[in-house]
């Protein structure tokens, strides 16, 4: 089964036109769809909370990293600031998902 997201109105896709993509190409009621897409983005975000690394087979992996602390400044004044250390969330796409990425500028 393909899901078109040719109707799309912008460029960016919104968790709403996810929802409303499972309405009306998988036949879900509107009101499973979005709890549906809300569940699925709660439990990545719950994982990458707890430290977790998120793989999805075919799209990509979500990783979380910690970042040191550092000198950094403030562009304007020039003033000197530190940088605290933080965790941060990265994206690594699949091979696949690069290879459909590269096939679709040839």
């Amino acid at each position: 089964m393909e899901i078109s997201v040719e109707s799309l109105e912008t460029s960016a896709l919104t968790k709403a036109q996810l929802a409303e993509l499972l309405f009306e190409q998988i036949g879900l009621n509107k009101r499973e769809s979005k709890d549906m897409i809300d569940a699925f983005f709660v439990l990545i975000a719950d994982n990458l909370v707890d430290g977790s690394d998120v793989k999805i087979s075919g799209f990509g992996n979500f990783q979380i990293r910690t970042k040191a602390p550092r000198p950094g400044r403030n562009p304007r004044t020039g003033e000197a600031i530190p940088i605290e250390a933080r965790r941060v969330v990265t994206f690594h796409a699949s091979h696949k998902l690069k290879e459909q990425i590269q096939g679709d500028q040839l």
